[in-house]
């Protein structure tokens, strides 16, 4: 589903986020990228959503090379992605519900199968009581779990999540990864970028990077089982 073949981005004057990457992630595999700030987790993840292109080597993303994709072609790619930035990016001029509706209010959904699926979304992160409220009435934590919401509510066959605990208090943290987790119970694949080493714990594969290159990676067949290296 994603192929990444020796690919590196260079961004000027002489800066190198990504280098001689190549992996490859299968269709409902859930995947943790994890690594200090600056590793190039971000990125990674920009690249298979097409908000970065490679300098060298391919990506590949359901059948798209990313390097050659034409922009009338990045809604066909972007519509099977949910997305889960650190910049939450929320409509203020509208209520939370109205903020979960909308992707599927664009893609043709009726006002009342977008309305249950949003507050269905909503209930997963644990906010369908702030369905109401105004973003800006929300603590940063809950904006963000509003997000997570928002990505999931179309039913992505792709997750692409970046931090997407990092302003979250433990509980509301388990809260959105139980969330993440039960989209790839259902056959999502998801790719996750974290600083949290309490969630690598049950992860079945992890791909540690470093100054832009991978330096580990390694999958459980089980949660507890040996780890193999990738």
């Amino acid at each position: 589903m994603i192929e990444f073949q020796q690919v590196s981005k260079q961004y000027p004057p002489n800066v190198t986020a990504l280098s001689d990457i190549t992996l490859k992630v299968d269709k409902g595999e859930l995947v943790f990228l994890a690594g200090p700030s600056g590793a190039g987790k971000s990125t990674l993840l920009k690249m298979i959503a097409a908000m970065e292109r490679p300098s060298e080597g391919t990506v590949n993303v359901s059948g798209y090379d990313i390097g050659r994709i034409k922009n009338s072609g990045l809604p066909y790619l972007r519509r099977n992605l949910g997305l889960i930035f650190q910049q939450q990016r929320l409509l203020d001029d509208r209520n939370v519900l109205a903020n979960v509706m909308l992707p599927l209010i664009v893609c043709g959904a009726t006002r009342g199968d977008a309305e249950r699926r949003a507050r269905a979304a909503l209930d997963k992160v644990g906010l369908l009581d702030k369905a109401p409220m105004s973003p800006q009435s929300l603590s940063g934590g809950e904006q963000q779990r509003v997000s997570i919401a928002r990505a999931i509510v179309n039913r992505p066959q792709i997750i692409l999540a970046d931090e997407p605990t990092a302003n979250l208090d433990r509980e509301a943290a388990n809260k959105v990864l139980d969330a993440l987790k039960a989209f790839h119970a259902v056959g999502v694949t998801c790719l996750i970028s974290t600083h949290d080493e309490q969630f690598l714990d049950t992860a079945t594969r992890v791909i540690y990077l470093d100054h832009g290159r991978i330096i580990e990676s390694w999958r459980r067949t089980t949660p507890h089982s040996s780890q193999v290296m990738a």
